[in-house]
């Protein structure tokens, strides 16, 4: 899964984020979402989550 839609992402689901610092690389950090942040249904650079370590980025994909 993208992470694109709103409904793919779940609190507690394993994700790859880009950071916002990280946007021109494309760097991929991992981590377990704690909040959704995005509150629309879709986004097309990915719903905007905050992982449990407190990093905020955009979801690339969903384990």
């Amino acid at each position: 899964m993208e992470g694109k839609s709103r409904n793919e992402v779940k609190v507690g689901s394993e994700v790859g984020i880009v950071l916002k610092e990280d946007q021109r690389t494309g760097e991929i950090t991992e981590g377990i979402v704690q909040d959704i942040l995005t509150n629309s249904s879709f986004h097309p650079h990915g719903i905007k989550v905050r992982l449990t370590t407190g990093e905020v980025g955009r979801v690339k994909w969903i384990k």
